[in-house]
């Protein structure tokens, strides 16, 4: 099946889950095409009309041909709904311990950077036997992360991030395709995944000289004058982001949310979509002044503070947020 080019090989954690459901779903509708076709055929033949002016006996129906043709499709869109939803919670949620890298989709071409500043250009390197989460977004139109050997695909949509993860099992190269049109250079938006072993891929990450993007972020933080506002105790205008990444934060009118990444993104080009219990919507909005990788520089800046936030930062009710 590995030489079928319909069929790539199985090269992450979740793609004999993927595979799995997808046959089932063939068979069920393959059969179903079967047994219908050939019913239709049968009535056809059977009950054809044999003499002008001919007409059918009534038909009263039957409760217990009903209730079978009833209950047995019930049973089986059941089996499909459960085990679907199964196999995309397993996708959809990154394990704790998964590596980040971070990922924007620009006509026509992906660009990737490592947290420790190493970057790629339509190619992601990543060891074998390890989680990886992506944090994608997009600088112009939509695009779509697509790997066909991990059985694993996300729309990269501009104005958001999008969270994609996987964990390769076999090393090797592999394809890397954006799945949604983008342009008149779409075909060309292709790349590669590289699967190294462990100690390889760290003599190729230590192979890097750019800067970190937690401390790009944290210049660019500075930059932005951020750091008048957001100050490292509770005296500022803005809300403390020590600690602040993961939290839960309470919001003016009683509403609650996570900051992850989306929420700081937000946060940043929209701040008054959501402002924090007790500070006031002073924040000016950054919409158009910082690009998607900036943004994702931000946030990886913030996120990195949470390892020197003080003891008690983060409760809920007192968490920072723009």
């Amino acid at each position: 099946m590995n030489n079928f080019p319909l069929f790539p090989s199985q090269a992450s954690s979740v793609a004999g889950q993927v595979d799995a459901l997808y046959f089932f779903l063939v068979a069920v509708s393959g059969f179903f095409a079967v047994v219908i076709s050939l019913a239709i055929l049968v009535f056809a033949i059977r009950y054809r009309r044999r003499q002008a002016g001919e007409v059918g006996a009534n038909i009263h129906g039957s409760t217990a041909l009903e209730i079978l043709w009833s209950v047995v499709p019930l049973g089986i869109v059941m089996v499909i709904f459960v085990w679907s939803a199964a196999v995309y919670m397993a996708i959809s949620r990154p394990p704790a311990n998964a590596m980040d890298v971070y990922v924007v989709g620009k006509q026509w071409m992906w660009k990737i950077q490592h947290p420790d500043g190493r970057r790629e250009i339509n190619e992601l390197h990543i060891p074998v036997g390890r989680p990886v989460r992506l944090t994608m977004g997009s600088e112009d139109v939509i695009h779509s992360f697509y790997v066909p050997a991990f059985r694993v695909k996300a729309d990269v949509v501009p104005g958001r991030l999008t969270t994609l993860w996987f964990e390769a099992t076999k090393p090797g190269r592999y394809h890397l395709f954006c799945a949604e049109y983008c342009g008149t250079q779409h075909s060309g938006m292709i790349g590669w995944i590289e699967v190294m072993e462990p100690d390889d891929f760290q003599a190729w990450l230590g192979g890097g000289t750019g800067e970190s993007l937690a401390s790009s972020g944290e210049k660019l933080f500075q930059e932005l004058s951020c750091s008048t506002c957001h100050r490292p105790d509770s005296g500022g205008r803005g809300p403390v982001l020590d600690g602040l990444f993961g939290k839960t934060v309470s919001l003016q009118g009683g509403g609650r949310v996570v900051a992850d990444a989306a929420y700081l993104r937000e946060s940043i080009v929209n701040p008054q979509a959501k402002v924090v219990a007790g500070y006031q919507p002073l924040m000016p909005t950054f919409q158009g002044l910082v690009s998607e990788e900036g943004l994702l520089q931000l946030i990886a800046y913030i996120k990195e503070l949470q390892a020197a936030a003080p003891p008690g930062t983060g409760e809920p009710g007192t968490q920072p947020g723009s």
